[in-house]
């Protein structure tokens, strides 16, 4: 099983995305909130080989805007990468010479997995709003039901950084038995209620442009003003102050400007309006209202009776990681799931990384992230499976 073709440049290739077709509407998807959905299409990649037992396929979760696109390329001339490729790949932390890799794009979504922009079956209407409010552990149970379909009944890791880090944990509490080993990188167990309040207050810039119409903007004009708005502001938090000087400094984009321009005489604004005006060819607004709530909502330890009775059976090897220059979710977020980890005695290990690239640092390349990411990934495929390391990973 499998479906990349490997390049000679330590890249995974020429990829396709696949799909399938989970529930239906006699045996729907149950939904934490109490509802349920049928049909769930899901969006999945695959990089490297499953061996002969299944006992090395590892689950890379995507952050609040990735996508199933993880690694290589869709056709030659594509002028980017999937959003993880510099970690997948032959000689990479997730080396597809030994891994067998799985993406899909979560649940909620825009890009090929059931979400608002997804066509609801009682209207032949996208759903919109009247779209069920979903939770992490519905994300989870949705990427259980496409493992459960590809026949696997292992999994040797779970990795994910932000939003994608919620979803390992999530994994490991909720299929204890199935998952060997988590990597949960740049995430948090928990929004403080700081990154609660710039989540609302996205939601608020999408929610207030004069085309959101109440989410049912499919057939008309995109709200494009505030969704851009809304990943403007999210992109500053996912990067760093001395990145942004590094990067941008107080650099003049056009020096020739007069003084009541409003609009962008700094480089870094330009940089901004880029990002948001990107973003809002290829991101749903109400995707980002229902994935960013269901962040917030996220919150597996919330009192010492609760956690204890999610951690009883939790035999996983758990990595967090950090990186200090992480404002978004900070050190202190990684260093409080390591405390309640340990507390629990499980087997839980932490490394902070140094960094001038912020939260986005976990896409980066990074030749210590890379290695401490490569080791512990080596040790339980030595661990866990019958296949003997025949070459060094992840060292570069």
């Amino acid at each position: 099983m499998g479906n990349s073709q490997t390049s000679p440049d330590n890249s995974v290739g020429i990829v396709e995305q696949q799909k399938v077709t989970l529930f239906d509407s006699g045996q729907p998807l149950a939904l934490e909130c109490g509802q349920s959905l049928g049909p769930v299409d899901v969006a999945f990649e695959t990089y490297g080989t499953l061996n002969a037992n299944a006992s090395n396929v590892i689950i890379v979760c995507h952050a609040l805007s990735g996508n199933a696109h993880a690694a290589g390329r869709h056709k030659a001339d594509d002028k980017k990468p999937g959003w993880w490729d510099h970690y997948i790949g032959p000689g990479k932390p997730f080396d597809t010479d030994y891994f067998f890799i799985i993406s899909s794009n979560n649940l909620g979504g825009c890009d090929g997995t059931t979400g608002p922009s997804s066509i609801n079956p009682e209207t032949g209407k996208p759903f919109g709003l009247k779209f069920p409010m979903i939770t992490i552990g519905d994300i989870a149970r949705l990427q259980k039901a496409l493992i459960d379909h590809l026949g696997i009944k292992k999994i040797l890791a779970v990795a994910g950084g932000s939003m994608g880090g919620m979803i390992a944990l999530q994994w490991v509490l909720d299929y204890p038995d199935m998952v060997h080993g988590c990597a949960i990188i740049a995430s948090t167990p928990r929004l403080t209620a700081q990154n609660i309040a710039f989540n609302a207050v996205a939601r608020q810039a999408i929610m207030l442009d004069p085309n959101f119409n109440n989410g049912e903007y499919y057939e008309g004009t995109d709200p494009a003003n505030g969704l851009a708005i809304a990943r403007m502001m999210a992109h500053i938090t996912y990067l760093s102050e001395a990145g942004l000087d590094k990067k941008f400094g107080r650099r003049m984009q056009n020096p020739e400007l007069t003084s009541n321009d409003f609009d962008h005489d700094f480089a870094v604004e330009s940089y901004l309006r880029y990002q948001g005006s990107s973003f809002v060819t290829k991101f749903d607004a109400n995707t980002y209202l229902y994935i960013t709530k269901a962040m917030d909502q996220f919150d597996p330890f919330p009192d010492p009776e609760t956690t204890a009775k999610r951690l009883e059976k939790v035999n996983s090897r758990i990595i967090i990681m950090s990186f200090n220059t992480d404002w978004r979710f900070d050190t202190s977020r990684s260093k409080e799931l390591v405390k309640i980890l340990n507390w629990h005695n499980k087997t839980v290990s932490f490394e902070e990384f140094s960094s001038h690239h912020g939260h986005d640092a976990f896409l980066m390349e990074s030749v210590n992230y890379q290695q401490s990411l490569a080791s512990f990934l080596l040790r339980l495929y030595q661990d866990f499976t019958d296949e003997p390391i025949t070459s060094g990973n992840g060292s570069t």
